[in-house]
């Protein structure tokens, strides 16, 4: 294992006259360009405000399965809700994933042409009865992490050496999920091929995590070495999604991850990623400037649900009723 991944200052690059900006923009794409992660650290977001998202999610997780499974996400047409142990498969290499997780989202009214639509991520929520203030701190912890990466989308735009608000018009009716996981330890007897989540890339645009003091995050650096995302207090980890290297032309990357909780001494590991990627019918192409004069462009353009729809589906095995949810 190494340990390689950049930190990024934002201190003095949370608004967009922010003088630091353009340092951060540029340290941005120094880490796009390698492995697609780093960490940020004066990212604007209360420290007590993630504390709190940590207790409700191991508050959650030590709810009876009963009362767990009443709110599977299988019942909502949005696809929030409850996912039990070892129902997604992130590794078609691996066995079925050590996890178990929460998912909500942003509260779009039944009257948003999306939810009207049954596009996945857009709709109600499922909460948990017996946690009545579940609903008010998913929601308050969103709106944060929602300010925090539209700024890191104009930090982007600034890296490409373009205007900041080049991206804002596709970010109007954002896809958003934030998803609560528990991991229990790793088993004495496990095999090479189990895993917490197995080999993967992200979907969307951006991840930010937090995550508690176990660790078991891994990353696949480009030259195919395995790097520790050893917590930090005081940041988040962010990566980018398969989004990202689609307008990019591959310029920027979308890197593997894993998890193995086996630094834990027996305690389970929990952590909170919240998922971002533009409006879903917003369309994904190679930017111009990504492009050399004279090449074709490497990727095919496409809308963001078709491309979330179609690793829904391979991960899950919905087929068309999956479909009608992506």
């Amino acid at each position: 294992m190494t340990s390689s991944i950049p930190v990024i200052d934002l201190e003095g690059a949370l608004s967009p006259d922010g003088a630091r900006s353009p340092f951060a923009a540029q340290a941005l794409r120094e880490a796009a360009m390698a492995s697609g992660f780093f960490y940020v650290q004066r990212h604007g977001v209360p420290q007590a405000l993630v504390d709190a998202q940590f207790d409700i999610t191991r508050r959650f997780f030590a709810l009876p399965q009963a009362e767990k499974d009443a709110i599977n996400l299988r019942h909502s047409p949005s696809g929030q809700g409850y996912e039990a142990l070892g129902t997604q498969t992130l590794d078609e290499a691996s066995r079925p994933d050590l996890k178990e997780s929460f998912y909500c989202g942003l509260p779009y009214p039944d009257d948003h042409p999306y939810v009207q639509r049954r596009y996945r991520s857009y709709g109600r929520n499922q909460w948990p009865a017996q946690l009545p203030g579940m609903a008010v701190q998913c929601e308050a912890y969103i709106a944060a992490l929602r300010t925090l990466a539209e700024r890191l989308m104009q930090l982007m735009a600034l890296s490409l050496d373009l205007p900041q608000t080049h991206f804002d018009h596709q970010l109007d009716s954002p896809m958003i999920t934030l998803r609560l996981l528990r991991y229990p330890p790793h088993p004495a007897d496990a095999d090479d091929r189990t895993f917490g989540a197995g080999a993967h890339t992200d979907w969307g645009a951006i991840t930010i995590l937090a995550q508690d003091e176990h660790g078991g995050l891994e990353v696949q650096l480009p030259d195919g070495r395995w790097a520790e995302a050893t917590p930090m207090p005081g940041t988040f980890v962010v990566n980018l999604g398969d989004m990202i290297p689609r307008w990019t032309n591959g310029r920027y990357h979308s890197n593997p991850h894993r998890v193995r909780n086996v630094k834990s001494n027996g305690a389970p590991r929990h952590s909170i990623p919240f998922f971002y990627s533009p409006d879903y019918e917003s369309r994904v192409e190679p930017l111009a400037v990504c492009v050399p004069a004279g090449e074709a462009p490497k990727y095919t353009p496409c809308t963001v649900g078709e491309h979330l729809r179609e690793m829904y589906e391979k991960t899950y095995g919905l087929g068309a009723k999956g479909a009608a949810m992506a």
